[in-house]
C-alpha cells in the first residue's frame, strides 16, 4: 500500500512538473469541433476558407475556439495545405500614405470575410541607392503557399512575380499591368486625373505649367504622358515641361529648384503626387514665393498630408478605398476573381484647396 501511495504521489508530482515546464495542453481543432458541436473538417474549413461556411457556423466556432483559447497554427495549415488561408501582400514603397490607405482598406475587407493578410515590403534598396524586387519576400510567399498574392504600387523588377507558380492570382493595386499580364489590376485613371489638373489650372488663367515626375516607374511616366495630353488638348503643347521627379519629397525638391532657376515664367507646377508636392512647396518658400499667388502647386493621390490645415494641397483623390475595396473583393474567394488582364479604372476627382486657390 505504502508503495502504491508513493507511486501515485511520484506521478502527481511528475505531471506538476510537466505543467509547470510546459504550461497546459494546447487546444486542438479537435476540441473546437467538439465544443462547437461540429465536425473537425468543418472547424478546419472555417480556417482555410471561411466565405464556404455560413456565417452562423462560423460564429459557432469562433466563439469555442475563444473559449478554448485555441489560435490556428497558420504555417503548419499552409504548408501542409495545397493553398495557404492567408493573403501575401506586397508593397513596394512603404513610404508612400496612399499604399498605406490602400493596405488598411483590404485588411479591413479581409478581417470582415473571415480572411487575413500577411504584409511585406516588394522593394528593397541597395548601398548605392537602387531599387530591386526582393525575390527572398517573394519566394518566402510562394513556399508558405499563399492563397493570392496582392501587388501594391509598381515594383522593380515584375519577372520576379512573373516566376510565382500559375495557381497563386495576383492582383495589382495602383498600378498597371502591362508587364504582368496574369494579374488583374484596379488603379485610378491617370488620364481622367491629370486632365482635371491641367483644366483647374488654366481655369484659373495658368498657361506656363511645368510637370514635376516621370521617373520612378510605369507610373509616373503615365502621369507625365497624361499632362502632355492634357496640355496639348487646352492648346498649350509649346509650354510642356515634364521636370524628372521620382516620388520623394527631396526629389520634389531639386525639380522644383530646377524649374524656378530655369524656368521662371511658370507660374504653376503640376506634381506627379503629394510627396512631390510637398518638395516643390518647400523649395518656393525658401525663395520667398507666395502660394498661390507667385506660383500655385498641385498635388496627385489626395493622402492625409494634402488635407493638412497647414499644408492644404490641391491633390487628386484616386479613390485608394474603393481600389482597396475592388481589390480585396476579388482576393476572397476564387470564385471572384477576375480573368487574367482585366483592369478596372477608378475615376479621380480634384479636391481644390489653398494651394492654387486663395
Amino acid at each position: 500500500m505504502a508503495g502504491t501511495q508513493n507511486s501515485r504521489d511520484c506521478g502527481r508530482l511528475c505531471q506538476l512538473r510537466r505543467d509547470m515546464t510546459e504550461g497546459p495542453r494546447r487546444a486542438t481543432m479537435a476540441d473546437v469541433a467538439v465544443e462547437a458541436d461540429v465536425s473537425k473538417a468543418l472547424v478546419s474549413l472555417v480556417y482555410r476558407k471561411p466565405e464556404k461556411v455560413s456565417p452562423e457556423r462560423r460564429r459557432r466556432v469562433h466563439a469555442a475556439a475563444e473559449r478554448l483559447g485555441f489560435r490556428p497554427n497558420w504555417v503548419a495549415s499552409s504548408l501542409s495545405a495545397y493553398k495557404g488561408s492567408f493573403i501575401g501582400i506586397l508593397v513596394s514603397n512603404l513610404h508612400n500614405p496612399l499604399f498605406a490607405t490602400i493596405v488598411d482598406t483590404v485588411r479591413t475587407e479581409l478581417d470582415a470575410a473571415g480572411r487575413y493578410g500577411l504584409m511585406s515590403s516588394a522593394v528593397i534598396q541597395d548601398r548605392d541607392g537602387t531599387t530591386r524586387t526582393d525575390r527572398r519576400i517573394v519566394n518566402a510567399f510562394e513556399d508558405l503557399n499563399a492563397s493570392a498574392l496582392l501587388v501594391v504600387g509598381v515594383t522593380p523588377d515584375v519577372s520576379e512575380l512573373q516566376k510565382l507558380r500559375p495557381d497563386i492570382p495576383i492582383v495589382v493595386a495602383a498600378a498597371a499591368i502591362d508587364e504582368l499580364p496574369r494579374a488583374a489590376s484596379v488603379r485610378s485613371d491617370n488620364e481622367l486625373g491629370m486632365r482635371a489638373v491641367v483644366e483647374h489650372l488654366v481655369s484659373l488663367g495658368h498657361t506656363k505649367i511645368a510637370h514635376l515626375g516621370g521617373a520612378g516607374g510605369p507610373a509616373s511616366q503615365r502621369r507625365a504622358e497624361a499632362y502632355a495630353h492634357a496640355m496639348t488638348e487646352f492648346g498649350l503643347e509649346e509650354n510642356i515641361h515634364v521636370e524628372s521627379a521620382e516620388f520623394d519629397e527631396q526629389s520634389g525638391f531639386l525639380a522644383a529648384q530646377r524649374v524656378l532657376d530655369r524656368r521662371p515664367g511658370a507660374t504653376a507646377l503640376a506634381c506627379v503626387n503629394d510627396l512631390v508636392a510637398l518638395g516643390a512647396m518647400n523649395a518656393a518658400s525658401q525663395r520667398g514665393l507666395r502660394i498661390p499667388d507667385d506660383v500655385a502647386i498641385t498635388g496627385y493621390d489626395n493622402t492625409f498630408l494634402a488635407g493638412i490645415e497647414a499644408i492644404s494641397l490641391t491633390s487628386v483623390d484616386t479613390g485608394a478605398e474603393e481600389i482597396g475595396r475592388v481589390a480585396a473583393s476579388w482576393l476572397v474567394s476564387d470564385d471572384a476573381m477576375p480573368l487574367a488582364g482585366t483592369e478596372i479604372l477608378v475615376p479621380p476627382r480634384l479636391v481644390v484647396r489653398r494651394s492654387t486657390r486663395s
